[in-house]
């Protein structure tokens, strides 16, 4: 499970960002740092594949994925990972949906929603074998394996909890709404919260300790690019600024 809320075109700040990444504990990443530099990017590192699943450009584009639970029986011959690095490389999220489309004519990957956001455009991706793309209306969206907003696919293999996915997903989406003269770092801080209140349900904890919420982004992309990070679960873990100092 993994879950990416989006407010765009909401504030000043057109692109603000909260997501969790849920994943094996054992698989090893590192914090996000710059990984490219023509354009310069920012994003934490999957060592077990060499991609990502969130990270900002000097283009103020943002790229993030979720896994999409699906009953179709797809190779993923390609790394998701390296589909964000490839999107993160592009100019405009114009550019990267272009990518995108060529990129699943060309591999085969494992489910996955993608979203893609600058300042002008915004994208959703959904890979279940075939290739939806939405452009996103000014607003806040919630992301997670089973769908978007209040769109979602149920497989049949895990539908219990992908029902309960979808209710928690809705009902984060229903809290997020943005409050009278609310400013992107109090929406922000307060989607923050909400990724870390167990209510929620999106900070996932394994009895087994094999599975869970690895870590959380906040991102603010405008005048500044502020992102900060939590290295585990925002239950218990504090999101500290990464140092962008003289990379944007």
């Amino acid at each position: 499970m993994c879950t990416l809320t989006i407010a765009w075109r909401v504030f000043d700040e057109p692109v603000v960002v909260a997501a969790n990444r849920d994943e094996l504990l054992a698989r090893p990443a590192r914090p996000p740092s710059v990984v490219e530099t023509d354009p310069v990017v920012v994003a934490p590192r999957d060592e077990q594949a060499g991609g990502t699943w969130v990270g900002v450009t000097e283009h103020d584009l943002f790229v993030g994925v979720t896994n999409r639970w699906v009953d179709a029986d797809l190779a993923g011959e390609r790394s998701r990972g390296l589909l964000v690095r490839d999107a993160l490389r592009q100019p405009s999220a114009a550019a990267a949906r272009a990518l995108v489309e060529e990129a699943v004519a060309d591999h085969e990957y494992q489910g996955f929603n993608l979203v893609v956001a600058d300042p002008e455009d915004a994208f959703l991706f959904e890979w279940d074998g075939e290739l939806t793309v939405t452009a996103l209306d000014p607003g806040v969206h919630v992301v997670v394996n089973v769908g978007a907003d209040d769109t979602f696919e149920i497989p049949s293999h895990r539908a219990d909890i992908a029902r309960e996915q979808a209710e928690n997903a809705r009902a984060v989406r229903a809290e997020l709404q943005p409050r009278d003269a609310e400013t992107a770092v109090e929406w922000r801080d307060r989607a923050a919260a909400v990724l870390g209140d167990h209510d929620f349900g999106v900070c996932v904890h394994d009895p087994e300790g094999r599975y869970g919420t690895r870590s959380s982004s906040l991102i603010v992309l405008g005048d500044t690019v502020d992102y900060r990070w939590a290295d585990g679960p925002p239950c218990e873990t504090t999101h500290e600024p990464v140092d962008l100092e003289g990379q944007f």
